[in-house]
């Protein structure tokens, strides 16, 4: 006999069916660490790495560790340390296919040249970019032969022990001017630093149905590119702000004056999101199983210059924006987005 609470829960809940074959759990089992370590992982390490000094009688690793950690200091910002086995394991698969993800490609990227890829939009955890970019799970090596990629993380994260050597491994680095010039500079070409360009700021943005992108105003990266003579690549990822929902918070909103507030703070946003649980599909962290393509562009030639000018920056940010709005225009059509939306510049 079922009774009326029972089936009051089973109305409120969706519970998954039992029966899910056993590679969907596995996909979901990937994904959760995904999200536990990009959530939680980084203040988890900081927490173990001060119990192991104070409290417990294994202090000696992390007086160790923070003897690497000082001889270590300015890795992140030399390049980092990009594992290629880790970033090939087959563990990466189970998450493309979660979603599914998928990367495109429309241009073929010379590489004896250095790229600055420009990625959009940011999305809650910015799931296409790290999937793409810093796993080979999509093929990005096959897609691009001969380019090394590298995204861009706020530096913040690789100031916790132990955690900036995980993140290291997978091609993250820093994402300041240092970071980025060094790899930029090297010689030989073949180098592609990812921005998402929006940064934490458009996370709060993401929301479903939103084609917002903040970029209006974004011209570092552009700078950047010029400084080194690196052509400039826009990336649109369709579906990635919608894998999560968001609590509504339009400008103008106690809850958006908080979050911006909290952001110019302390450098990351706080948007308060929620999708699907791990086994039920009504609540929780786990993003949604909705499609993410990733689309790269067409490369922008770039010469360099040193000294660019204001009106430099501002031909080659026009030029940018114009070459995002096309590729959004030109691809839309392919990925769901109805005909009547467009590109809302911020």
């Amino acid at each position: 006999m079922v009774s009326d609470f029972d089936l009051r829960v089973e109305i409120l809940i969706n519970f998954a069916p039992i029966d899910v074959p056993l590679v969907r759990r596995i996909q979901t089992a990937v994904v959760l660490q995904w999200v536990f370590s990009f959530l939680a992982l980084a203040p988890i390490c900081i927490i173990l790495f001060f119990f192991l000094l104070c409290y417990t009688r294994f202090w000696l690793i992390s007086v160790l560790y923070a003897i690497w950690w000082y001889i270590d200091w300015d890795t992140p910002s030399l390049g980092g340390r990009k594992v290629p086995f880790l970033c090939r394991l087959r563990v990466w698969e189970y998450m493309r296919d979660y979603f599914p993800i998928k990367l495109v490609k429309t241009a073929d990227l010379d590489p004896r040249k250095n790229y600055v890829l420009g990625f959009h939009p940011h999305g809650i955890l910015v799931a296409g970019a790290f999937t793409n970019f810093c796993t080979e799970a999509t093929g990005f090596s096959k897609l691009f032969p001969g380019l090394r990629s590298n995204l861009l993380m706020l530096p913040l994260w690789f100031r916790a022990p132990f955690f900036r050597d995980y993140i290291m491994s997978a091609g993250l680095v820093p994402s300041d001017k240092e970071s980025a010039s060094y790899l930029l500079q090297r010689k030989g070409g073949g180098n592609a630093v990812v921005i998402a360009v929006g940064g934490a700021p458009e996370a709060l943005d993401a929301h479903p149905g939103d084609y917002t992108v903040h970029l209006a105003n974004k011209k570092g990266f552009i700078k950047l590119a010029i400084e080194h003579g690196a052509d400039l690549v826009p990336i649109y990822s369709f579906g990635e702000n919608e894998v999560f929902d968001q609590v509504e918070n339009p400008r103008g909103t106690w809850l958006r004056y908080i979050q911006e507030r909290l952001q110019s703070i302390m450098g990351i946003s706080l948007p308060l999101f929620h999708a699907r649980g791990v086994f039920q599909y009504s609540f929780g962290l786990m993003p949604y199983r909705k499609p993410i393509n990733t689309v790269v562009g067409r490369p922008i030639p770039v010469e360099k210059n040193k000294k660019p000018t204001a009106e430099d920056l501002d031909v080659f940010h026009q030029r940018y924006m114009d070459e995002l709005t096309l590729l959004f225009e030109e691809h839309k059509g392919n990925y769901g987005v109805p005909e009547d939306a467009h590109l809302l510049f911020q």
